[in-house]
């Protein structure tokens, strides 16, 4: 079989094109596996609603050659410039006459289909048209009773589809992102595929393993069978990139004892839809308190438009923004090395040229503003910006949401720099940020309650609740961190540093959190 290498570049219209496809190709090594599994029932034919580069086509010949089989290949593939790369990459003319050019999701092909092998585009919400949206949310309805939540992503429905065409006792190999198992849809998604089919198999990777080095994606295998469900299925987790332990695994009907390459545990059904089906089991349940029973959590402010809301102090003086209508803020990661927002780091990033400013008019007519305002928001009518998906929300168009100032930061979404932020400096966060604010607003509660966030038992924690990307970064919506579990014995530790006992929900608006108050526009 040739070994086909994918080429990914890290920035520019390439990169971006790729985004807009969602086209990665599958390497080999984990095509084969797959290939392996759906075929491992018996069938003669294979099906891959997303052909691409062919690189599963490549595996079902070189395993048919192997074993003397004759299989059939079929598919459906949207962009027919991908099927030439899979003429490029070694398939014939023969091996894809029947391969549709077809949306397989909105004009899918006539079932069933035995075996089903795919690595679905990795397109994101976002990047859908509403129309798209609107049919793929109808979809979701006709075949799990409500709406899946508008973030899940076209391959999520790619995974839908497949498994409503998918005959009886047939097999299907998906290769899809970690948020297909983890993001705010997957209950919902699991639950419906949980009580109608039967898991077999959840292939996870290490950072080191990745199928898809310099991607951020964080990817897992599902192995499924249109069988009555089973209270268990194997968890494996894949250690070292292009092993040989995963494909013979699963040619041994994920019977053999795997090889070092590859560790493998038969799992508990309920508990590793309770955890996430892409994170580690958890053996005993936590029931203990968690970020909840201390503090809310709300996103950052979202501005829609950065570069015209959120300005450098040079900016602003050129500018002549009156400082009635500006907030001292924080926009990036990096821009808080370490774990304290001060006066002093805002004066640096400002002689550093960085923007620390977030302009901030409030719902007045325009004629209504000083005349430096005015003319700054006539410039932003000029650009259009008014017509901006998220800018066109707000009524008037320049009315900027507001946050309190939150006591605590969380830099949710980084690799080794995940962490609380102590926010003594005032500032309002950007969408980099998470909003956390503690119940007890007292300075002693505040400072005891980060040490406990900071400790590392809590930060090893985010795992649990965090979605995973590639290279081991994990993202936390607000929710989510909310769930957080608190070990007992690091809040045993901060009991001497005044850490006060959890809040019930009645106490919370009297100790200060109030969700309206924080979110609503001045």
């Amino acid at each position: 079989m040739n070994v086909v290498h994918q080429h990914v570049p890290r920035t520019g219209p390439a990169r971006e094109s790729l985004r807009e496809k969602g086209q990665f190709w599958t390497p080999d090594w984990i095509a084969y596996a797959m290939v392996a599994y759906v075929l491992t029932g018996g069938t003669d034919t294979i099906f891959d609603p997303a052909v691409g580069a062919g690189s599963f086509f490549r595996s079902a010949k070189a395993l048919a050659n192997k074993t003397n089989r004759r299989i059939r290949l079929s598919g459906s593939e949207l962009d027919p410039d991908a099927l030439r790369q899979a003429r490029i990459h070694g398939l014939t003319a023969d091996d894809l006459r029947n391969v549709e050019v077809n949306d397989f999701v909105l004009h899918p092909p006539h079932g069933p289909l035995k075996a089903v092998v795919a690595n679905p585009p990795y397109i994101r919400h976002h990047r859908l048209s509403s129309a798209v949206k609107a049919k793929l949310r109808a979809l979701g309805t006709q075949l799990i009773g409500q709406p899946l939540d508008g973030r899940a992503g076209l391959h999520v429905y790619f995974l839908l589809r497949a498994l409503q065409l998918l005959s009886p006792n047939g097999r299907l190999a998906f290769i899809v992102p970690a948020d297909t198992c983890e993001g705010v849809f997957a209950p919902l998604l699991w639950g419906w595929i949980a009580r109608k089919y039967c898991l077999d198999a959840v292939v996870t990777f290490t950072p080191e393993a990745s199928p898809f080095p310099g991607v951020d994606t964080n990817p897992v295998i599902i192995l499924i069978r249109n069988l009555p469900p089973s209270d268990s299925f194997h968890w494996a987790k894949c250690v070292a990139p292009g092993t040989c332990d995963l494909q013979e695994w699963i040619r041994s009907g994920l019977k053999t004892e795997p090889g070092n390459d590859l560790l493998v545990c038969r799992r508990d059904l309920h508990e590793g839809l309770a955890t996430g089906l892409t994170r580690e089991p958890v053996l005993v349940p936590h029931n203990g308190p968690t970020l909840a029973d201390y503090a809310g959590v709300q996103r950052g402010i979202a501005t829609g438009a950065n570069d015209f809301f959120f300005l450098t102090r040079n900016q602003t003086s050129v500018l002549h923004l009156p400082e009635e209508f500006l907030l001292p803020a924080i926009g990036r990661t990096r821009d808080v090395p370490g774990d304290t927002v001060t006066d002093a780091l805002l004066r640096q990033l400002d002689d550093q040229g960085r923007p620390t400013l977030l302009f901030c008019p409030d719902g007045r007519p325009l004629q209504d503003f000083p005349q430096p305002v005015r003319a700054y928001l006539q410039t932003g009518q000029e650009r259009e910006l008014n017509n901006k998906t998220l800018i066109a929300t707000r009524n008037p168009w320049y009315k900027m949401e507001y946050r309190t100032p939150p006591p605590l930061l969380f830099s949710y979404l980084g690799r080794r720099n995940t962490r609380f932020i102590r926010n003594l400096a005032g500032v309002v966060p950007l969408t980099g940020f998470l909003c956390v604010y503690p119940h007890r607003t007292d300075q002693p509660s505040v400072d005891a309650l980060w040490q406990v966030l900071r400790h590392q038992d809590t930060v090893a924690n985010l795992a649990l609740v965090g979605k995973s990307y590639g290279g081991g970064a994990i993202k936390v919506e607000p929710r989510a961190l909310e769930r957080l579990p608190i070990p007992p014995s690091v809040l045993a530790e901060a009991e001497s540093s005044g850490i006060a006992q959890p809040a019930t929900d009645s106490q919370q608006l009297e100790l200060g959190f109030d969700r309206e108050a924080i979110l609503t526009p001045r």
